[in-house]
């Protein structure tokens, strides 16, 4: 638990020390200002004793002031406290995700979405919540010190009474503390499994409903449900300890003081007004107390979420630029894989040996089986995954040696995947060069062949294209993320299968562009139409990840290989 606390001191709150100082001085005052309460019920007994008429003003005027001043401290105290505690959760999440973003493709994909989520959604809110008790902790212990000051000066001898029995709860509440924390980090795994399942269900809606898997889906979301049940009931039952005990204690205390006040009153050793005042502040002490009760517990749960937070905090991307990495060199985007090896994480090969060239102003087509490597060859060019053994050279530089700005700045990738983020169109093309003008992204999009279905859409370009894209067909999406390549306006143009969802007159637009675009630099297509395969300057047949064929169309079908019987069995698409 240390660490973790003084590593949250040192990383995130002690940049708000003037604010934690505000804190301070307002929990003080709080403390102080709450310790009068007894005091002032003690006087107002002693008045009634006395029959002194200035009880019909004074005690009122009194009661009055110092609610008064307690009510506007505590909401100074909770305003200042939420706000470092929202900022210090605000850093952590802006920490996370700037190490996210950043991070192995690879990690990001070992994990789905929505758990990724639940680090800045289910953890956070737990170590929010912990991080306000624990400040309210520090008030309410700074609270028992002012009315343990006022106990004492009421009846040294019954704080005695009641100092001797609360300690008696810490061994329990440590206990039960440390069942919570183990509880909590459980109910905070199973949350970001429901939450994937649920994400995944809903994004597979047709085909649940076009398969009729509503039933199996039902199955699979109640047994998440009745998972996170259970770890959410151990939770509650660990919690619910807490409070019985302590009530049981305070009752305990209570009844203590009772006796032992009625002793002494029995023996004429003590008056009323001094048991008054006491009880009064022995009562508003068991609020606090309590609270301290379960701060273990809240704490605990801060720490199971502190934990999994500063876990992917901690994680060290793989692909980072090398020892004195340098820009990449001028050139026109020549790629040469050199025998390129690659094993995917849990150890199974992608690519065993890969040799081609891709000379500037040519395309070359990857083509292959399913699981031959073509897409993986792809990704290692802007080194989205890392080659294990061999280099990939760009205009004669080794791709690892290059810093990752200036390698990706050079390459357009268009993948299989055409979702775009929830934004307008524009936002969605311009991303692929940032201040571009809005003459240029149309440009791009007419070169896409998407200017037409964009210009009939009600906004146009100001289209919000919901998430994912979801609002625009397949083919739409696919010509919005080819538009934001062409506007990259790259040295080497990587496309993965990226006219797949046009139509015949789409792609037909979209090839002829592409025929201008593709000069001077250097295009690598992945493709299973025979339609773009026909056009390539080279084709690079692959099999088990390797090249097995390389050639023309022609050169390659007078062969009768591996590429001629993909072509005869069409499997590629005509």
């Amino acid at each position: 638990m240390r660490p973790l606390l003084l590593r949250l001191w040192r990383e995130y709150v002690s940049a708000y020390r003037g604010r934690l100082a505000v804190v301070v001085v307002l929990t003080v005052l709080l403390a102080g200002v709450q310790a009068l309460y007894p005091i002032v019920i003690d006087r107002a007994f002693e008045m009634f004793a006395n029959k002194d008429r200035r009880i019909l003003y004074q005690v009122p005027v009194l009661v009055v002031t110092v609610t008064a001043i307690k009510a506007l401290v505590q909401y100074l105290q909770s305003i200042t406290v939420q706000n470092v505690v929202m900022q210090v959760i605000r850093d952590l999440q802006n920490t996370m995700f700037r190490h996210l973003v950043h991070a192995d493709l690879a990690r990001v994909e070992r994990e789905a979405p929505a758990q990724l989520a639940a680090r800045f959604t289910t953890d956070a809110v737990t170590i929010r919540e912990a991080m306000i008790r624990a400040v309210n902790g520090v008030g309410d212990a700074v609270g028992l010190v002012g009315l343990a000051a006022s106990m004492l000066w009421l009846d040294w001898q019954l704080s005695l009474i009641a100092a001797l029995l609360y300690p008696l709860a810490a061994i329990p509440v440590q206990r039960i503390g440390r069942r919570i924390r183990g509880a909590s980090a459980r109910m905070q795994e199973t949350t970001g499994e429901a939450a994937a399942l649920l994400n995944e269900s809903f994004g597979q809606a047709r085909t649940v409903r076009a398969y009729r898997l509503e039933g199996a889906e039902t199955q699979r979301a109640q047994a998440a449900f009745q998972q996170l049940y259970r770890s959410l009931m151990r939770m509650i039952r660990g919690r619910a300890r807490l409070d019985p005990l302590l009530e049981v204690l305070g009752g305990a205390a209570v009844a203590a003081v009772i006796g032992f006040a009625g002793w002494r009153a029995a023996t004429g050793a003590s008056g009323l007004g001094n048991f008054t005042g006491f009880v009064t502040a022995l009562l508003i002490a068991s609020r606090p107390l309590r609270a301290l009760g379960n701060l273990n517990a809240a704490l605990q749960e801060g720490l199971a979420g502190l934990v999994r937070c500063f876990a992917v905090a901690d994680e060290r991307p793989r692909i980072v630029d090398a020892p004195g990495a340098v820009t990449l060199p001028p050139g026109h985007g020549e790629v040469a894989f050199e025998d390129v090896y690659f094993a995917y994480p849990d150890g199974r090969a992608g690519l065993r040996g890969l040799s081609f060239v891709a000379r500037p102003g040519l395309t070359v087509a990857l083509v292959g089986p399913s699981g031959a490597g073509k897409s993986t060859a792809l990704a290692l060019i802007p080194r989205l995954h890392e080659a294990t053994a061999g280099a990939i050279r760009i205009d004669g530089a080794d791709v690892r040696a290059v810093t990752l700005a200036s390698l990706r700045d050079a390459i357009a990738y268009v993948g299989q995947d055409t979702l775009l983020f929830d934004d307008t169109i524009a936002a969605n093309i311009r991303m692929g060069r940032p201040g571009a003008t809005d003459a240029e992204v149309a440009q791009a999009a007419r070169a896409a062949a998407a200017a037409d279905f964009i210009a009939a859409l009600p906004q146009g370009y100001d289209t919000i294209v919901g998430p994912g894209g979801g609002r625009l067909s397949g083919g739409q999406r696919q010509r919005v993320t080819l538009a934001r390549a062409l506007l990259r306006n790259p040295r080497i143009l990587l496309l993965d299968e990226a006219t797949s969802a046009l139509d015949a007159e789409s792609e037909a637009l979209v090839q002829q562009a592409l025929i201008e675009l593709r000069k001077g630099r250097t295009t690598i297509v992945v493709a299973h139409r025979l339609s773009t395969v026909r056009d390539a300057d080279l084709v690079v047949a692959m099999a088990d990840g390797r090249a097995v064929e390389q050639g023309t169309h022609a050169e390659l079908m007078e062969r009768d290989g591996l590429y001629s019987r993909l072509v005869k069995t069409q499997s590629l698409l005509q």
